[in-house]
């Protein structure tokens, strides 16, 4: 058989049957002529989390910051409110954590809203 397959190492990942295993009487009844290729499990990785943050100024209106996280995070009214005058007190707030791509579009949006508006809203992201 190693003639056939001169391929296959003795410490390769390829395991092949035996060809003349498991027949006692010699009839050929438990030979088997397939072979099966194992591979070793590969973990996937969760994806890096990026926090999206929103920079105060002294400019944007308070209603237009509560606005944006209503339409571009999805809050409620009240955590709207809440995150903006974290923002007004401390000059950053958390809008919410998010995979890389998702956390991209996040602050283009925020950032597309506030020129098209013309405020000087900054957002940023950063990694968790």
């Amino acid at each position: 058989m190693r003639a056939a397959f001169p391929f296959a190492q003795p410490d390769s990942r390829l395991r092949l049957a035996k060809e003349d295993g498991g027949d006692k009487d010699g009839s050929g009844a438990g030979r088997s002529d397939t072979a099966t290729i194992t591979k070793p499990k590969t973990k996937s990785k969760r994806p890096s989390l990026y926090r999206v943050l929103i920079l105060n100024d002294d400019y944007t209106p308070m209603e237009f910051v509560v606005l944006v996280l209503q339409d571009v995070f999805n809050k409620s009214r009240e955590d709207a409110m809440r995150i903006m005058l974290h923002v007004h007190n401390h000059g950053v707030g958390e809008c919410g954590v998010y995979p890389f791509e998702v956390a991209e579009t996040k602050v283009t949006r925020v950032m597309d809203a506030a020129r098209k508006n013309q405020h000087p809203l900054q957002c940023v992201m950063e990694k968790q």
